[in-house]
Order: C-alpha cells, then structure tokens, then sequence
C-alpha cells in the first residue's frame, strides 16, 4: 500500500460519522494533523510502520480507547497525548 493511499485512508476514517464516545476523539487526531493530509506532514510518518488498512484503522482504534482510558485534560493537551501515542507506536515498530 502506497503512502499516499494510506494517508487518504486515515483522513477518511478520521472523518467517519461518530458511533460513540471514543471516536469523538477523532476530531482531536485531525486538529494535531492541522488537518494536512499531504505526504510532505511529517506527523503523518508513523504511517510507514502500517501495511493495511485494518492497521491503520486498529491504531485509530486504540487511540481514541486510550483516550478514554488515559487522558488527563488537567495533566497534558490533547495534542500532547496524541503526540507521545504515536512516538511510542513509531519506537515500537522500529525495534
């Protein structure tokens, strides 16, 4: 799968109608992307590490759960959190 096409895929998913509570959280990972959905964000990087689309989707997945496990709005920012998810995601993969 091309870099491209998984961009396209996340910006998609991200945009899904909200089913529930976690992925009201969705809105939060398409304001830490600023919305740019291009191949030259950098932030988009960690998408190298994912294969599939139900990759891509299960990461989604598991941000928003942690979101609503985890987050501490009076400890760190939204974009704090996301930031530090997907750091740990890239270390991760990369062992």
């Amino acid at each position: 799968m091309k870099l491209k096409d998984k961009i396209h895929h996340l910006e998609n998913y991200l945009n899904k109608v909200e089913q529930n509570y976690a992925d009201s959280f969705k809105q939060d990972i398409l304001i830490y992307f600023n919305e740019d959905f291009s191949e030259e964000n950098q932030q988009l990087i960690f998408l190298n590490n994912l294969n599939t689309t139900e990759e891509i989707e299960a990461l989604i997945d598991n941000l928003t759960s942690q979101f609503v496990l985890k987050f501490d709005e009076n400890q760190e920012s939204e974009n704090d959190f996301i930031h530090d998810y997907l750091s740990f995601i890239l270390s991760s993969t990369n062992q």
